[in-house]
């Protein structure tokens, strides 16, 4: 299963669009909310594209379908689409989009039916609730119920 263009869409919304690079709560950000790894902040390119000058929003499209992908096989790693119908396949990938894709384990450890009961709990940047977050995880527990 993949995440679907409704989605994609989902992710972009709730990341915004950001054609320079801009600091978040860790690390920089470009395009649609993707964290810069140490080496692409070194180096300046993300998957081949050069951003020191900033990016196109065609670029920042490209960035976040490499980006999801790796979502996509992790959630696929975890046998997720034997589970999820595809809204709810789309809120997970939001959540991990945005928490990151190694934290998905913890997510599951609850249970499939647990989900909606989780992801609020997901609220927190440098230990401080982000009433950005509760209405991105209240959104996500929408769709995933839907």
């Amino acid at each position: 299963m993949q995440t679907s263009p409704a989605g994609k869409a989902f992710i972009i919304k709730n990341e915004g669009e950001c054609p320079t690079l801009k600091p978040d709560t860790t690390r920089n950000q470009i395009g649609h909310g993707h964290n810069l790894t140490p080496a692409e902040q070194e180096t300046m390119i993300v998957y081949g594209i050069d951003i020191s000058n900033g990016i196109t929003l065609d670029q920042a499209g490209y960035i976040l379908d490499q980006d999801v992908a790796k979502v996509d096989a992790g959630m696929n790693a975890q046998h997720l689409a034997l589970d999820l119908n595809q809204n709810q396949w789309d809120a997970v990938a939001d959540w991990a989009y945005n928490v990151g894709i190694g934290n998905l384990a913890t997510l599951l450890a609850h249970g499939i039916d647990q989900i909606p009961i989780q992801l609020p709990r997901w609220n927190l940047a440098q230990g401080k609730v982000l009433p950005d977050l509760v209405t991105r995880r209240a959104e996500e527990v929408a769709l995933f119920n839907s």
